[in-house]
């Protein structure tokens, strides 16, 4: 069973979105959608890397929030409501050094004023890079 409020995704128009932004400078892409989970990929090059060449751990966060606040998003009706990051924690599991790294946010529990994601970032092989889990405050718009 599917949990979007927002039934169409389209993977270029989402990243399109994020091109002024931290989003666009980290080189992030969206990817695909599935039930209850999205899909996004993050270069590992000279924006995203430690001085040591390997994925920074901060890149690596901003890579699961990016993906799973945009999955929270939509879930909820845009006109009225939207989410924020509230927590977020993340472990480093291996480093990853060149090529993609890929996050897939799931979602763990859907409520009325909160959201709580899992976020896996692999490498290309599949191997696991970072594990992350979110809270996401569901708050509502603002109206101008």
């Amino acid at each position: 069973m599917s949990i979007w409020h927002i039934h169409d995704f389209d993977p270029e128009a989402a990243t399109r979105i994020g091109d002024a932004c931290m989003i666009g400078h980290l080189g992030i892409e969206f990817l695909e959608r599935g039930d209850d989970w999205l899909k996004a990929r993050m270069p590992v090059d000279r924006r995203t890397t430690q001085p040591y060449g390997r994925l920074h751990g901060g890149a690596s966060v901003a890579l699961s929030e990016t993906v799973a606040s945009y999955a929270g998003m939509m879930t909820v009706d845009p006109e009225q409501k939207g989410v924020v990051g509230l927590e977020i924690n993340a472990n480093h599991i291996r480093a990853a050094r060149e090529g993609w790294v890929v996050a897939t946010a799931k979602a763990e529990a859907i409520g009325r004023t909160t959201q709580v994601w899992t976020i896996r970032v692999e490498e290309e092989g599949g191997k696991l890079v970072c594990l992350s889990r979110i809270t996401l405050a569901v708050i509502a718009r603002q109206q101008a």
